[in-house]
Order: C-alpha cells, then structure tokens, then sequence
C-alpha cells in the first residue's frame, strides 16, 4: 500500500484512526480468561467493532511478546485475522527495532515475508543500516521514531546541535533520503503538536504516526490543525481510550462508541483543512 492509496482509505472512510492493540492480559474483561487465547479474543472482538471507523491497527508488541510463544501466537491470530476480515486496513506492528544490519534484516524478514504487516516502528539512532532492509520490500514501510510523547524525550530527542536545530530535526531531515513518502513515515507524539509545524516543513508528503491522543491528553484539534497535509498526512493512534472503555461484557460496543466519536471529529477536522 502507498501513499496514495492509504489516503483513498481515509477518504472512503472520512476517518485517520488507528486503534492501538495494547493487549493486557490484566485489563481486559474476566469472562474471556476462560477461553483458549483470551487476547485473541479480546483483540478479534474490538477489531469487529472499530472496523467501520479505523483505517489502521497498531498491535504493540511489548503486550505480546511478554506472554512469551503463546503471545506471539495470539499476534499473528490477530493480524491474520484483520487481513482475512478487513484486508483495506492498514497493519503496523510497533515493535520499535533498531539494530545493525544482519540483525536488522531479520527483523524486517520476520514482520514482512508472508505479508504479516504493512509497517514496523524503528528507532533510527543506529543509522541508515537499521532501518534499510526494512526498505527493500514493495508496498512495506518503515515507520521512524522521531519527536515522542514520553517526558524523557528530552534526554535526547530535543537536544540542540551546534549547527543549530534539535536532534530530531536533525534525524527527520537525514533519513527521508534513505526512502520516499511511499515507504517511510515517522511517529510524532500528540503532546508534541504544536512542533508539527516544523516537521511539516522538513517532510510535507510524508505521513506521520501520532500517538498519544486520549489518554496522554494530546489534542487531536492541534494535531490536525498543525500537522495535516494535502493528502491528510496522518494516522492518529488511540489505545486505552478506547479499547479499555468498558470492562464488563459490553467492552466492544464501548469501543465502537469512542471510535465512532473520534471517526466523526476526523470527519469533521479533514472537511476543515483538507
């Protein structure tokens, strides 16, 4: 999928959600503890009740990987499941690897051969050899940490440089050479909106991920108003807010609910600035 084409999603859609699958085996709903993969079944029962309002999933790997060999398994069931059901939505497994080369050609194998996701999360601060294998697959994206939503962002990310601008500036500007808007895109917190702006000036065409709306307080107004481009230029990711809204058996149509609220705000900001 390209630029051009995860536009026409949101479009169709008048929607730029991305429902983050943060997993937890501790928040989710006891009556689903019974069964064989309750974090399968969590995820396939809020995946049916955004799906009309989402054009993206966000698994965060940390939630899976921490239930060892069977969480990675209820991983694959999951995206498996989205690519049977709703094969228009984008998959983006955040995973946020960074390694050298050999290594990092691993990882890119592991996500991307059998079409397992569109996406992986990469921190780039190893250079261009972490994140290039990950370039070398058609319709694939590397999608690079840049300005996050953490407090400790500071220690390195809003660091100046002697030659004048921040370290992540400097990290935007450097690795759009490595790809095109078509396969890179970068993630940028919520409660960094307002530094949009300039990252927009750096990169007008690619798309950026951006957490941190909801729960973190980021606001999805500012987003939009700063951080939006010719081709909507964004994936705005939600998770506790919306698939830990309710913890009772009416967990999925609380989901709906607060996507259906967030679709209809974006519909309202793309008829705005687009």
């Amino acid at each position: 999928m390209n630029a051009e084409q995860l536009f026409a999603r949101i479009e169709a859609k008048r929607s730029f959600l991305c429902v983050g699958l943060d997993t937890d085996m501790n928040k989710i709903p006891r009556h689903l503890w019974a069964g064989d993969d309750p974090v399968f079944a969590f995820n396939r029962a809020i995946v049916d009740a955004t799906a009309p309002y989402a054009v993206c999933y966000k698994p965060n790997l940390a939630f899976y990987e921490d239930n060892g060999e069977k969480g990675w398994g209820s991983f694959r069931r999951t995206v498996e499941y989205i690519r049977e059901r709703y094969p228009d939505i984008f998959i983006i497994a955040d995973a946020k690897r960074g390694d050298i080369g050999n290594t990092s050609k691993m990882y890119a194998r592991a996500f991307f051969s059998g079409n397992l996701v569109d996406a992986v999360t990469l921190s780039p601060y190893m250079g261009y050899d972490t994140v290039e294998p990950f370039l070398q697959f058609d319709g694939k994206w590397a999608v690079i940490l840049a300005l996050t939503s953490n407090p400790s962002a500071a220690d390195f990310e809003m660091q100046r440089l002697e030659e004048g601008g921040f370290l992540y500036e400097k990290v935007i500007d450097t690795s759009k050479e490595w790809g095109t808007a078509d396969n890179i895109m970068y993630v940028v917190g919520a409660t960094q909106a307002r530094m949009l702006k300039g990252i927009r000036e750096l990169v007008p065409d690619h798309f950026l991920l951006v957490p941190g709306v909801g729960a973190q307080g980021g606001s999805l107004e500012e987003v939009a108003r700063f951080g939006m481009n010719r081709r909507c230029g964004l994936l705005v990711n939600s998770s506790r807010g919306i698939i830990y809204a309710d913890n009772t058996e009416r967990f999925a149509n609380a989901a709906a609910e607060k996507a259906a609220e967030l679709a209809s705000q974006m519909s309202e900001l793309l008829t705005k600035y687009l």
